[in-house]
């Protein structure tokens, strides 16, 4: 079995939405038909897997995909007024919850929060996982430039470790973006940046010692974090500011976070793993947008030189783990 836990959806009442009013973004059809959704710092051409589940469906089976954890991506709601943003996310969530009613064994969904409200967010994450029975949720890295290591974010993460969902960070555009304007940079190498920020914030900024039992899931393989981790750890010992004021070492947080196989390099995957461990990687390709590739992504797990039972962990075990799905694994 292979679950792609990292791959994309626009709900229909997002898309109308928006298209409708919106402070931040554009949906636009190019004179050969296809939809751009356009933001500060960069844009989507839009699949039709983007936001039609026949498409998705189809797509997955060329691919060889059983099951998929769906989200929405850029640039999100909370690029919107509060109430703009928590209107957008109650849309998003209703439409994901009735996705998985109407295909239980191939999709779930995870939560879209208006995080520019915190507390409304913390509040809309319960209501997606219990009463919508939503998996967890996903957060950007960054929330209108804000680092989301901020107290203001808290209300999230106590709510998220009181429910004991996981909650994945994804990159958005750097709060430097406008350096990255060219060849695509933002999505290039800023996101990637992003990520390895978020990452080693909520370490130093000792977020995960005050929500130990939080589950944080970091995209694109942790951006450079495995390359990086090493120099954190050791700064963090050098430099007396730092020193001592986490409860463990930094790499002890890091390797309890999951990370997932959105970066096809064998090599780069093999690092990961070496990093974070067969227990903690999870397959994720990105579709559909232009840079994902969901035949590439279990692909080459599959041809990775590591054993069969580490590549069983990583196609499905640990996603169907995480997330408590209840859908059967080969033994």
């Amino acid at each position: 079995m292979r679950i792609d836990c990292h791959t994309h959806f626009y709900p229909a009442g997002y898309l109308a939405a928006i298209e409708q009013s919106s402070d931040h973004a554009e949906l636009r059809r190019e004179p050969d038909g296809t939809l751009v959704l356009a933001y500060a710092g960069d844009y989507n051409v839009l699949a039709p897997a983007h936001h039609s589940l026949e498409a998705r469906l189809a797509d997955m089976e060329r691919a060889g995909i059983d099951f998929a954890i769906l989200s929405l991506t850029t640039p999100g709601v909370h690029v919107e007024r509060a109430e703009r943003g928590i209107a957008l996310a109650r849309i998003v969530n209703d439409e994901f919850a009735l996705i998985q009613q109407r295909y239980p064994t191939r999709f779930r969904c995870l939560a879209t929060l208006p995080l520019q409200a915190a507390e409304h967010a913390a509040r809309e994450l319960e209501r997606a996982t219990q009463e919508l029975g939503l998996v967890g949720a996903m957060l950007f890295s960054n929330v209108n430039g804000k680092p989301i290591d901020l107290p203001e974010f808290w209300p999230v993460y106590e709510a998220a470790e009181a429910l004991g969902v996981p909650l994945v960070i994804h990159p958005t555009a750097p709060a430097f973006a406008d350096h990255l304007a060219d060849y695509r940079l933002v999505a290039l190498l800023g996101f990637a940046y992003d990520t390895t920020m978020v990452a080693v914030r909520m370490v130093l900024g000792g977020v995960l010692d005050r929500f130990p039992r939080l589950t944080l899931v970091q995209t694109h393989l942790g951006g450079v974090l495995p390359y990086l981790a090493e120099r954190v750890q050791r700064g963090y010992r050098a430099y007396p500011e730092l020193r001592g004021r986490l409860q463990r070492d930094p790499m002890d947080y890091f390797r309890d976070m999951y990370f997932d196989t959105v970066l096809f390099d064998p090599a780069c995957l093999l690092l990961g793993l070496a990093f974070v461990g067969e227990d903690r990687l999870l397959l994720g390709s990105d579709h559909p947008h232009q840079v994902g590739d969901i035949e590439r992504a279990p692909r080459v797990i599959e041809e990775l030189p590591i054993s069969p039972h580490t590549k069983r962990k990583i196609l499905s075990e640990n996603a169907r783990r995480l997330y408590r799905l209840p859908i059967e694994t080969e033994s």
